[in-house]
Formats: C-alpha cells, sequence, structure tokens
C-alpha cells in the first residue's frame, strides 16, 4: 500500500486521520535496521550467487530519472537462500556492480562457486578482478532473448528448437557439435546471432560441467527472477519513487 492508501485506511477503519507524510516518518524508523541489514556480515563461502537488477524511476533534483535496484541472492553451502543485499544506484552497469562485489568481499564473503548472472557487459571482469575461481554462468535464457531480436518471426520457432538442442545436450562436446552443426545450417543467415553464443561459450557451457540436478539451479537466474517479480507486486502502485529511501525501504519490506 501506498502511504495515502494507509492513511486512507486508518481513517476509514478508526476514523483517525493521520497524513501521508505522518505513515512516512513512522515507516522511516525501519531505516536504522535496513542499513544494519544491509551490512550484516556474510558467510564465508556461498555455492551460488545470482545477480539482477530490477528498474524503477526516482525523483532525484526535481527531476525523474531511472534507477536500478542492484540484487544479489546467495546460496549457501547447506542450501539456504538468502537476499545478500540491495543496493539502488544509477542504471545498470558493471562499475556499479563492481562496487557491489567489493561491498560483499568487505562483508565476510571469501569465496563464490557459481556465478549466475545475466548478460552484461563487464560483469566477466568485475567478477574476475574479486573472486579470480569463481565460475560464471551465463544466464541462456537471457541468451535466447538476446538472440531473438536478430531472428524475424517466421524463424523464431524452429532457430529456438536449434537453440535447445545445444543447451540440452549431455556434455558440453555434444552441445559445440550442435552449434557447430547450428552455425554451418544458420550461421550465414544470422551471423550475429550465432556469434554471440561462440564468443560466450566459456561462460555459456559452464553448467555442463555439473549434473542435471544442479544444472536445472544455474543454467537459468530464474531463482532471482522470481524474487524480482515479488518486488514487482509490492510496487506495482508506486510509478515514481520520492528517494532512493523510499525504494530501498519498500524492497527490505518485501524481502
Amino acid at each position: 500500500m501506498t502511504t495515502r492508501d494507509v492513511a486512507e485506511q486508518i481513517k476509514e477503519l478508526y476514523n483517525v486521520e493521520i497524513s501521508a507524510e505522518m505513515v512516512s516518518n513512522i515507516t522511516n524508523r525501519i531505516l536504522p535496521l535496513v542499513t544494519e541489514w544491509q551490512n550484516r556480515p556474510l558467510e564465508k563461502i556461498y555455492s551460488f550467487v545470482f545477480m539482477d537488477a530490477i528498474h524503477y524511476k526516482v525523483r532525484e533534483d526535481k527531476h525523474v530519472v531511472v534507477k536500478a535496484a542492484y540484487v544479489v541472492l546467495g546460496v549457501d553451502m547447506n542450501g539456504e537462500k538468502e537476499v545478500l543485499g540491495i543496493w539502488i544506484g544509477a542504471n545498470e552497469s558493471s562499475k556499479f556492480w563492481l562496487g557491489v562485489l567489493n561491498d560483499l568481499r568487505n562483508r565476510g564473503v571469501e569465496k563464490v562457486l557459481i556465478f549466475c548472472v545475466d548478460g552484461l557487459a563487464g560483469f566477466k571482469e568485475s567478477i574476475e578482478a574479486l573472486y579470480p575461481f569463481a565460475r560464471i554462468q551465463r544466464c541462456i535464457i537471457h541468451q535466447i532473448r538476446a538472440n531473438m531480436k536478430y531472428i524475424p518471426y517466421k524463424d523464431k520457432k524452429a532457430f529456438v528448437a536449434d537453440l535447445k538442442k545445444i543447451y540440452g545436450s549431455v556434455n558440453e562436446e555434444q552441445g559445440m557439435e550442435y552449434l557447430l552443426e547450428l552455425k554451418e545450417k544458420r550461421g550465414e543467415k544470422y551471423p550475429n546471432a550465432v556469434a554471440t553464443w561462440e564468443c560466450n561459450w566459456d561462460n555459456l557451457s559452464t553448467f555442463f560441467m555439473f549434473p542435471d540436478y544442479i544444472r536445472r539451479i544455474m543454467y537459468t537466474t530464474n531463482c532471482i527472477e522470481s524474487l524480482n517479480s515479488q518486488f514487482r507486486k509490492v510496487t506495482k502502485t508506486k510509478l515514481i519513487f520520492p528517494t532512493d529511501k523510499s525504494l530501498l525501504k519498500m524492497l527490505d519490506l518485501a524481502t
């Protein structure tokens, strides 16, 4: 609910009038708790870390700008999921993600086995700078969506079927064979779409190293996309947030 909704609800239930500003001031009392949560110590090792961003409109210096809420979801060595942090910053960039990873390092995260990320340029370099021994899995679903901008509607279904043979292979060798088959079959007509698989193969094929039940966890960032969908549910009534803090407050309460 918005602060105005809460004020109206109080009026309807108890016939007590309070302003939307008062509701905001009351809920601001959780901000120290948000800061404490955001700076809490973390585990030394995480098996998986998922990283993604969700975008919102926020007022800044009398203008409305698009801000990114950078969200990091970790899975510890016992398989327990937790949101490691939420950072509000300028529109999504690899430079900001490097700052996020630095924050995780400073809060005690010494080792991450597998990072699961989308296709943002610079992700790999940012991760390798701080966690050089971590494996990186680029989200297959994001990769397919990126491919579709090169493919006309009439060929999309067939192209996706060919891609499914690649990521559905039993091992990396078979996946590479299907990729070469795709290149021979469609490379001349759609060179850009095929090239994105070739150029990013080292990060797209990481999941082949693991058994099927682990592959299902890591080959897509659905885990964090599901969390983001929950954030969208609670923020859908707010078209524009007045400040970064008001956005972080709502996302923290949702978490």
